[in-house]
């Protein structure tokens, strides 16, 4: 299928501006464009009842955490989510958008993790970091009114990676149980992947993988390069959780993928994967939409969709009703929401 004629629209207007690859930035141009990017793309900041930002010790030192609340008492089943940027972009602003509409929408508490980023801090650094981040919530959840019962860890793209790893990590560790798994166009395969020759339509999709006005082979290459510093950590599965020996004993899964992403393939034979393990598995392909579009549904109207598919399988895994009208924000009292 063709790219959706939103995201037509957003390549015509990239490629009016001239707006460059984040691959040819440095990082911290490129950091600074990606959030840009993200705020833009994210639509109207909606209000949550309660925000506040706090941290948790990590095994690096202390590690930010954000914290949406809808409204209600006592422990809340939550969200561990993970942001994206290829392990080398991003911080818990990158996700604000998210975490807010998936608090308001599903409702549920989401706590998203500012886990170190490479190339300063190569891999396994930021699955370390999650993981840390995780078993505290489990370990202190009255701090945070968490039911421990139901806990969740998400992510998009390379947060989707580190969820992965997290459940890998927890089955190993004997805990803490998670009650779910959301992963956002994720990397599962960290190895060179080979490039078709000739002609037909395998050629066809890798020409759309190099499309420099969109996410393409070259960013993945890019961050790759980043975060593993040395090729041969692409092997481990906690950098690679397609490559994992066995990926039963996981927790149920949401895995939403894009037609015209590069990651596409690997996330869903990583759902295949899971399905094949006897783990429950729900698996959603957006025709003509690209890398990125979960986080921008102010510009593609599939990720609203999206976030809304989000919303209901956290809804399933918590075992909470739907709201009277999906996605509607609760008011906050005068003071606290943000």
């Amino acid at each position: 299928m063709s790219l959706d004629p939103q995201v037509v629209a957003y390549r015509a207007a990239r490629a009016a501006t001239g707006t460059p690859p984040l691959y040819t930035q440095t990082l911290a141009e490129a950091r600074a464009a990606d959030l840009a990017a993200i705020r833009a793309g994210g639509g109207d900041v909606e209000p949550v009842h309660r925000v506040r930002d706090t941290s948790v010790p990590g095994p690096g030192g202390e590690l930010p955490l954000r914290v949406y609340r809808p409204a209600g008492t006592g422990p809340l089943p939550t969200l561990v989510y993970f942001f994206g940027g290829g392990w080398t972009l991003g911080s818990v602003e990158t996700a604000d958008g998210i975490c807010r509409r998936l608090a308001n929408a599903t409702p549920c508490q989401v706590v998203t993790v500012g886990y170190r980023l490479a190339p300063e801090h190569p891999f396994p650094a930021a699955v370390l970091d999650c993981q840390a981040a995780t078993r505290w919530l489990a370990e202190h959840a009255a701090d945070l009114g968490v039911d421990p019962d139901r806990l969740v860890v998400g992510g998009d793209s390379a947060g989707g990676n580190l969820a992965a790893a997290v459940t890998l990590l927890a089955r190993a560790a004997g805990g803490p149980r998670l009650a779910g798994q959301l992963l956002v166009y994720p990397n599962t395969d960290q190895r060179a992947a080979p490039r078709p020759a000739g002609d037909g339509p395998a050629a066809d999709r890798d020409a759309d993988d190099q499309d420099p006005l969109l996410f393409n082979r070259h960013s993945v290459d890019w961050y790759r390069g980043h975060y593993l510093a040395d090729p041969a950590d692409a092997a481990d599965p906690l950098a690679s959780p397609l490559l994992a020996d066995d990926l039963s004993g996981l927790p149920p899964a949401l895995v939403l993928t894009a037609e015209h992403d590069p990651l596409r393939d690997e996330g869903e034979r990583y759902a295949r994967r899971l399905r094949e393990a006897g783990v429950p598995v729900r698996a959603s392909r957006y025709p003509g939409m690209i890398h990125g579009f979960f986080a921008m549904p102010g510009v593609f109207d599939a990720g609203r969709r999206a976030q809304d598919e989000a919303a209901t399988f956290l809804r399933d895994v918590f075992g909470l009703p739907a709201p009277p009208v999906a996605g509607t924000p609760v008011a906050a009292p005068a003071g606290e929401g943000r």
